[in-house]
């Protein structure tokens, strides 16, 4: 079931192309850098689990950085006789999030879950596996990343990041933490009766810098995560739009 229905075939040929316009401004120096993938889910929708399933695979790809948002307008939505379920990681500022993507993508605040956003620039069903490989190899191919970005352990917990690349562009630099792999057994709504294992379910996104378009290193404290907890580094316009650089910290993402 998707909440909102009037994209369900976005991402063909000709789609693609309309957003290219946008993703083409980042042509400059370009640099090898992982594509950002961010699917948009919650655990009260039946459509949802084979994209969180196929985020899994992208968060073991080392050419991705996939991060899982999952939004809070499926919390009060009533299923029939199994009632509603409340996802304990949904968040407002993920739906806001979702809608401001859509504005800069589709021009629309509309939202529908699961949704795939690809390096803040391309968006489609998260469950359509072949769309999204589309989408990572235009960003990868034919939009290469004007900079790197390298993330290093520094002494007494904080994280070296260096950014490396020049520019027009001008941009925010982003800690996104997560947890890696939750497994949760839902007890009512569309997925009553099933145990869901999500993976990097974004808890938190922490703005530490700005990125003026030149060479760039920055020490980030308070930078411990506990187990089965991963972070990344994003280097993204906003409001939420085209994704510059970003890595994952050390230690990679789901195990």
């Amino acid at each position: 079931m998707f909440i909102s229905r009037f994209s369900l075939t976005l991402l063909g040929a000709a789609t693609v192309s309309l957003f290219m316009g946008t993703a083409n401004s980042l042509r400059a120096e370009s640099a090898q850098s992982p594509t950002v993938v961010e699917l948009f889910t919650s655990q009260g929708c039946y459509s949802c689990p084979p994209a969180e399933a196929y985020l899994g695979k992208l968060s073991k790809r080392p050419d991705v950085v996939a991060l899982e948002f999952h939004v809070d307008y499926w919390d009060d939505l009533v299923y029939g006789s199994a009632g509603k379920w409340k996802d304990p990681f949904s968040a407002p500022e993920h739906t806001r999030r979702q809608r401001l993507y859509n504005v800069e993508i589709r021009g629309k605040a509309g939202v529908y879950t699961p949704q795939m956003v690809i390096g803040g620039n391309l968006e489609t069903v998260g469950s359509q596996e072949n769309r999204v490989e589309k989408a990572i190899s235009l960003m990868a191919g034919e939009v290469p990343s004007p900079l790197s970005v390298r993330v290093e352990n520094g002494n007494a917990g904080t994280l070296n990041v260096r950014i490396v690349g020049r520019s027009a562009e001008t941009a925010g630099i982003w800690i996104v933490r997560f947890h890696r792999n939750v497994k949760t057994r839902v007890r009512s709504g569309e997925n009553k009766g099933k145990s869901l294992t999500s993976h990097n379910i974004v808890t938190n996104l922490q703005k530490i810098g700005e990125w003026q378009g030149e060479p760039l290193s920055i020490s980030v404290t308070d930078s411990v995560v506990d187990t089965n907890q991963g972070c990344a580094i994003l280097v993204q316009k906003v409001p939420p739009g085209p994704i510059l650089g970003a890595a994952y910290c050390p230690g990679g993402s789901s195990s």
